[in-house]
């Protein structure tokens, strides 16, 4: 399906009026119950974190957003899904590989339609947190 088509099957027009004036997610956060792991998996895909508090709050500056890394009393992530915004298609091929290579496992990233024309891949980390990598493609 084109775009266009998409855009006529899928939204409002004219879209509904936002009831709050939002300027964005502020950052989302994850919490593990294997807390020691997962924050070695994050340091290995994103490098040191930007932001400690504490024994157990790290946090990684993701463009205007934070990713924050807790520990769970049990289980880890769930139903839920951190969505990462990337500059383009090139850099979610190369975070997935870095993903893939610390320990998650997923799908391979591919050309869809998803509000706009987007790169995407699905993954999930190995404590079960599921991660989507995103990037506008042109149309």
């Amino acid at each position: 399906m084109d775009f266009k088509t998409y855009r006529l099957k899928y939204f409002k027009d004219p879209a509904p009026e936002q009831r709050f004036r939002f300027k964005g997610i502020l950052g989302s956060a994850v919490y593990y119950q294997e807390y020691t792991a997962a924050l070695a998996f994050f340091e290995q895909v994103f490098g040191p974190p930007a932001y400690v508090e504490g024994e157990f709050t790290h946090a990684w500056q993701i463009g205007n957003t934070w990713l924050t890394v807790f520990p769970a009393k049990q289980g880890s992530p769930a139903n839920a899904e951190v969505m990462i915004y990337l500059e383009d298609a090139g850099e979610v091929d190369r975070l997935y590989a870095g993903m893939i290579a610390a320990g998650a496992s997923g799908n391979p990233p591919v050309d869809t339609l998803m509000f706009t024309p987007v790169r995407i891949a699905t993954l999930q980390d190995p404590f079960g947190g599921q991660f989507s990598l995103a990037a506008e493609i042109p149309e």
